[in-house]
């Protein structure tokens, strides 16, 4: 994992840090943590800036949240109905469900997004109801990238600090990940096997 991602930011440097965070935020797991953090370790190197850095990076979140998001803009909130009608039970909800996340979306969802930022996992999936609920485009944008710009400059700033010794951290990332997945996968799987509808 490692150097499959100094390789890309070897080939294509600031360009190549978006590609990346972008593929980060559309194809979980290629961890973030991993991308800025080596990010940082460049600039401890002198081979990359930090403003750049994290200001490329923060975009490539932004577009890779943004397909996310519009692809719940494309689905729609009355368009999902059906699907959760259908298949509520894989997805332990139901329309009522739906229609409490939409209103507690109008209400707060932009602290929402912006707060999912600094979380594995959620800060990908809570684009899609972002999307779903119509979000303000501008508004998700704002706060994706608001959060985004802090999480990545402290992943960054970790890497800058660790210098080359963050290489080794990838020893633990990499399993902590897969460990991560494994308990949500668990967690889902008994979820789904204990969820009830209303009134049964």
């Amino acid at each position: 994992m490692t150097e499959f991602i100094l390789n890309g930011i070897a080939w294509g440097g600031y360009i190549g840090i978006f590609l990346l965070m972008a593929l980060e935020n559309i194809i979980p797991p290629i961890p973030s943590e991993v991308i800025m953090g080596l990010g940082g370790m460049a600039v401890a190197r002198g081979d990359m800036a930090m403003v750049p850095l994290v200001l490329w990076g923060t975009a490539g979140t932004t577009a890779g949240n943004y397909v996310w998001y519009h692809i719940g803009r494309h689905v729609g909130y009355v368009r999902f109905r059906p699907f959760v009608e259908r298949h509520g039970r894989w997805l332990t909800m139901e329309w009522e469900d739906v229609e409490a996340l939409h209103r507690f979306f109008v209400r707060r969802g932009g602290w929402v997004v912006f707060v999912f930022r600094f979380m594995p996992t959620f800060r990908t999936i809570i684009s899609l109801p972002a999307g779903i609920t119509c979000m303000p485009v501008w508004r998700f944008l704002v706060w994706t990238f608001a959060g985004s710009l802090i999480w990545n400059s402290i992943l960054a700033g970790a890497g800058l600090y660790l210098g080359a010794r963050f290489a080794e951290l990838d020893h633990y990332v990499g399993p902590l990940a897969v460990a991560i997945m494994v308990l949500i996968v668990i967690a889902y799987i008994w979820r789904v096997a204990t969820w009830k509808p209303r009134g049964q």
